[in-house]
């Protein structure tokens, strides 16, 4: 493709790289069919819809188990406390540090 430079107003939207392209549709000329990717239904969980019952059964979950209880507490703490990491067990410490 060579491109001729054309001077004068009335040509100054001929260059064709300056040109919109056109939408891939059935109508355009160079239309290419769209692969069409399998549609995947998408399982939603609306927050309000989970009652008080569910949030205070995690609670009570963390409680029960000695490093979630722990842990739960040092991320209430606006400083960290050594003595209370030091009680968690030594994987979780890791982890923690």
């Amino acid at each position: 493709m060579t491109i001729v430079h054309k001077a004068g107003n009335i040509h100054k939207n001929s260059n064709g790289l300056r040109r919109w392209a056109l939408a891939n549709t059935p109508e355009n000329p160079a239309y290419v069919p769209l692969e069409a990717e399998p549609q995947i239904p998408i399982e939603e969980i609306n927050i309000t819809d989970i009652g008080t019952e569910f949030f205070e059964e995690v609670r009570e979950s963390y409680k029960q188990d000695k490093n979630c209880h722990i842990l739960t507490s040092l991320l209430d703490k606006d400083c960290k406390d050594t003595s209370l990491v030091n009680t968690l067990d030594e994987v979780w410490k890791n982890s923690y540090s």
